[in-house]
């Protein structure tokens, strides 16, 4: 095959195999991983198994100042439901359907049925259910127009994209979250019930982590390319999670207790990657796949030496390597991600797999704080060879409800 007629990225990978990525343009660069190590990952307390040996009444509060789902250590299976308005709903029918929303929200996650539930049974054991709404543009334009973030609405255009309408966008988010599939289709079905008459489906995905007990709590997730996924993460709880997240004098969130949402459907080439030897693998990512450790390093949280040489006088973790060019040379360029893997039927003739992750980020501010990384990471990742965004929406998150309120209350003040 000549250069002419090879497809893009094949002779990159060729170099990759046998691990010769340490020759490729190995010059040691400033910079290093997205957020830096914060070191070991948050003892999450879950209550086990009960008396009956069972752990689906294990439940996340609904009312509070921020809505769970974001914080809450995440269950092992996500629905990410996207809604359009139905044309003539305005402002007085959304603050109806948020309340119905809501209240139904309420019930499901603590173990109670939604108003006229046909199958009560179903939501007997919550599973640590939590269900988090985000407002697309369109829905704070029909609200509140003079509340609307300036960062809401689609994302810059970047060259690795290849987005797909029928994953993009959409009015209204809803995030499921649950350790039983049942539970999360049951609370899925009764709030789409819930909608019919205000808006129409745009898009589902559903997405899967290791089931729950499989690993201990607090285990990074791994994403189906192998890799220990969400390292940097800030930790709920802290004050870097705080500033990150709800966003503080500085970068401020659009709504007191409020955040923002970035939905990526991101493809991920598989069948090109098994071409790929383990070498080449972690030096693209810049981690060990054993244990997700920095290449310089031997545990998961140690803080990576982007000045580290090999004997030959390569940098250690290469300069296009994934953590290296996720690094924020703004300290508060950061983000919290909270994805999951999906794995759809592929498509007639085409590859094996139709796999990859639902990426999804929370951050205060997404102009100020997601757009530069991926800014960076468009001009320059090698994972590029093998990852592509077929989807991308973005959403401002209410704070949480009070009880007896509703989830956007503030939108209706």
């Amino acid at each position: 095959m000549s250069a002419e007629t090879a497809p893009r990225g094949v002779a990159r990978r060729r170099l990759l195999f046998g691990g010769a990525a340490a020759g490729l343009g190995a010059v040691a660069a400033a910079g290093g991983h997205l957020v830096g190590s914060l070191g070991t990952a948050p003892e999450l307390e879950r209550t086990g198994l009960d008396g009956a040996g069972s752990n689906g009444r294990e439940t996340v509060p609904f009312y509070g100042r921020h809505q769970a789902g974001i914080a809450t250590p995440p269950g092992a299976y996500a629905a990410f439901v996207a809604l359009d308005l139905r044309t003539g709903i305005g402002r007085d029918r959304i603050r109806s359907w948020l309340q119905m929303l809501s209240d139904d929200a309420a019930a499901l996650t603590q173990g109670e049925p939604a108003l006229a539930d046909s199958e009560p049974e179903l939501a007997r054991n919550p599973a640590r259910l939590t269900v988090t709404l985000g407002f697309g543009p369109g829905l704070v334009a029909a609200a509140a127009p003079h509340l609307a973030p300036a960062w809401l609405g689609p994302l810059p255009a970047f060259g690795i994209d290849a987005l797909e309408e029928r994953w993009s966008g959409g009015d209204l988010l809803l995030q499921l979250c649950a350790d039983d599939p049942l539970t999360l289709a049951h609370a899925q079905r009764m709030l789409l019930k819930d909608s019919r008459a205000f808006a129409v489906v745009r898009w589902i995905q559903s997405g899967f982590r290791h089931a729950y007990g499989s690993e201990p709590a607090g285990t990074t997730m791994r994403n189906l390319f192998g890799q220990v996924d969400g390292s940097a993460n800030a930790l709920p709880g802290t004050p870097e999670f705080e500033r990150v997240v709800w966003g503080d004098s500085e970068i401020p969130a659009w709504l007191d207790g409020g955040t923002s949402m970035v939905i990526r459907r991101i493809a991920m080439n598989l069948d090109t990657w098994d071409e790929l030897d383990r070498r080449g693998r972690e030096e693209a990512v810049g981690r060990r796949l054993a244990n997700g450790a920095p290449l310089t390093g031997e545990n998961e949280h140690d803080e990576p030496d982007f000045d580290a040489v090999t004997g030959l006088g390569f940098t250690v973790i290469p300069e296009y390597a994934h953590m290296r060019r996720a690094r924020p040379e703004n300290p508060r360029q950061r983000i919290y991600r909270r994805g999951y893997n999906y794995d759809a039927v592929p498509e007639p003739g085409g590859p094996v797999s139709n796999a990859g992750q639902i990426f999804v980020a929370f951050q205060a501010d997404v102009t100020a704080q997601f757009v530069p990384i991926q800014q960076r990471l468009d001009k320059l990742d090698l994972l590029n060879e093998w990852t592509t965004p077929v989807g991308s929406a973005v959403f401002a998150v209410p704070p949480g409800a009070r009880e007896g309120g509703f989830v956007g209350e503030e939108l209706f003040g």
